[in-house]
C-alpha cells in the first residue's frame, strides 16, 4: 500500500518527518474537506477497510495489504463497521484517534528501519509533537460547527448566553490548530471574526475574557468583564439587557 519513502536523503530525520506530515495532510483532507466522500466509501457492507494517507498528501480507503508482515505498519482495520452504529461526530473522532496512532507507529517503524540513534529519535518525536494531532484538528472543527450553529440560531440564543472558550486556555497550540482548520476550510473567516467583537471594548473572542453574554434587546455580544457580569451571575439572568439598552429604556420611561 505504500507509495514509497526512499532512504536516499542526507537528512533522514527531516525526510521521515515530511513523509509523516504529508500522510497526515492526506488523512486530514479525508476527515474534513472530503468527509462526505470518505463517509460514503466506508460502507459497512464491505470487508475490513482502512484509511491510508500517502506521501503525496492523498488519501485512500482500501483493504489492508495482502502480504504478511506488511511493508509498513497498517492502519486500523474495519473503520467502516462502526460507521452506522454511532453518530458521525463520534465515529469521526474514533477514526482520527486511530489515524494518530498509525502515524506514530510509522514514525517508530521508520526510526528503526533507518537505525536512528537516541538523538535522531528524539528530534523526530519533537517535530511530530509540534504538529496538532489529527484528533485535535477534528475536535476543533466540531467545536466551531457547534459554536457557529448556536451563534446563528436566535431560538437557542437564550440558552447559550454564556460562551466559554476554555479549549483555547487549556491548549497552548490552539491558535495553531485554528489556523490549520481555517486552511482546511479554505477561508480565513474574516466575516465571522467581525461578528465576534465585543460591543463594549471591540476585542474579539481570541484574547482577554473568555466569558461572553448576549443582550436580548440589541443582540450584541459583550465580554462579561466589560459589563460586570460574572459566569455565576449570568446563570441566574433570564433576559439580559446591556448597559446601553438599559439606559435607553430608562430614558423612555422617564
Amino acid at each position: 500500500m505504500d507509495r514509497g519513502l526512499a532512504a536516499c536523503e542526507e537528512d533522514l530525520v527531516e525526510y521521515v518527518f515530511h513523509d509523516i506530515k504529508a500522510r497526515r495532510a492526506g488523512i486530514l483532507k479525508a476527515l474534513t474537506a472530503d468527509f462526505e466522500d470518505f463517509h460514503q466509501q466506508c460502507d459497512p457492507a464491505k470487508e475490513n477497510l482502512c484509511l491510508y494517507g500517502f506521501p503525496d498528501e492523498h488519501w485512500e480507503v482500501n483493504l489492508p495489504a495482502d502480504e504478511v508482515p506488511p511493508e509498513i505498519p497498517e492502519p486500523v482495520l474495519g473503520i467502516n463497521f462502526a460507521r452506522d452504529g454511532t453518530n458521525k461526530k463520534d465515529w469521526l473522532s474514533l477514526v482520527a484517534l486511530h489515524s494518530d496512532a498509525w502515524l506514530n507507529a510509522l514514525a517508530a517503524y521508520f526510526g528503526g528501519r533507518f537505525q536512528f540513534d537516541r538523538t535522531q529519535r528524539k528530534r523526530l518525536s519533537v517535530m511530530i509533537a509540534d504538529l496538532p494531532t489529527i484528533c485535535e484538528v477534528v475536535s476543533e472543527m466540531n467545536l466551531e460547527r457547534v459554536s457557529a450553529s448556536k451563534h446563528s440560531s436566535n431560538k437557542s440564543k437564550s440558552n447559550s448566553k454564556l460562551r466559554a472558550s476554555e479549549h483555547q486556555a487549556k491548549k497552548p497550540k490552539s491558535k495553531h490548530i485554528k489556523e490549520e482548520v481555517e486552511d482546511l476550510n479554505g477561508n480565513n473567516n474574516n466575516d465571522d471574526e467581525d461578528k465576534h467583537l465585543c460591543a463594549s471594548c471591540g476585542g474579539n473572542d481570541s484574547v482577554g475574557d473568555y466569558f461572553w453574554i448576549c443582550c436580548d434587546a440589541c443582540e450584541k455580544w459583550y465580554h462579561g468583564k466589560c459589563v460586570r457580569v460574572t459566569p455565576a451571575k449570568a446563570k441566574h439572568i433570564n433576559k439580559y439587557c446591556c448597559p446601553r439598552c438599559s439606559h435607553s429604556k430608562r430614558r423612555r420611561i422617564s
